[in-house]
């Protein structure tokens, strides 16, 4: 009787062992957070040629393609509300470009 009780006590130990275990490993995995990936807005590739056409290159005066040192930016941003249209972009350097994304 004695051997019975000891290894019921030793299963029940092993038992409560295992789903500590388990207990942990669940909270873990329901503490990771995820990042969510902000909506991204769909930029007209026509508008910007549109644009790149009227408006050249600041540095080198090309109507397409490439423009070193220089991006085409959204005066009013698209999260905000502003339209994807050449009348809402301008050209801005890199540098100011980066300053302006840490602004916004």
């Amino acid at each position: 009787m004695f051997k019975l009780l000891r290894l019921l006590a030793i299963v029940l130990a092993l038992t409560a062992t295992v789903q500590l275990t388990s207990a942990r490993s669940t909270y873990r995995r329901s503490a990771v957070r995820v990042h969510r990936v902000a909506p991204t807005h769909t930029r007209s590739s026509s508008a910007r040629s549109t644009f790149q056409r009227s408006q050249p290159c600041p540095s080198s005066g090309r109507t397409s393609g490439a423009c070193g040192g220089h991006v085409v930016d959204h005066v009013i941003p698209l999260k905000r509300g502003g339209a994807d249209t050449p009348s809402n972009m301008q050209w801005q350097t890199i540098e100011a470009a980066k300053a302006k994304d840490r602004m916004e």
